[in-house]
């Protein structure tokens, strides 16, 4: 028998097959795929599906109460009053609209991804129910 060289034999392989890795075998590929994650995932309940939009509205919120105090505390204040220096005071009033614009921007930010979250969630569900009755009649 002959022998040949590895250089033969490697020069044979595809280069798509020296991308696969071994392990990544169809049952494995069919196991990770998105469909079977989905029906084996267990039910996740409010608090992880809203998380994120929660924080993001209590930052927001948060960020705009102290905008208005910032920006209220410059416009009560007088000039005749001279507890604060005028550097102070006009680095307030930069600051209080920007805290105010940028609290305002997480707030709607927040309260618009809520309505998109219950979207997703009942087109999930809706996909779930089709695909139930589509394997319901087709394996019949």
């Amino acid at each position: 028998m002959e022998t040949q060289p590895k250089e033969i034999e490697e020069g044979e392989k595809s280069p798509e097959s020296k991308d696969l890795l071994p392990s990544q075998t169809a049952s494995s590929l069919c196991i990770s795929s998105r469909s079977e994650s989905n029906w084996n995932a267990p039910r996740q309940n409010k608090w992880d599906i809203y998380h994120k939009p929660v924080i993001v509205l209590s930052v927001g919120g948060a960020v705009f109460l102290f905008g208005v105090a910032i920006t209220s505390l410059t416009c009560l204040t007088t000039d005749k009053k001279p507890s604060m220096s005028n550097k102070t005071k006009e680095a307030f009033k930069l600051c209080g609209p920007a805290f105010l614009s940028l609290g305002l921007m997480l707030l709607v930010c927040g309260l618009v991804w809520i309505p998109i979250i219950r979207k997703k969630l009942r087109q999930k569900q809706k996909y779930h129910i089709l695909q139930s009755i589509k394997s319901f009649f087709l394996n019949r």
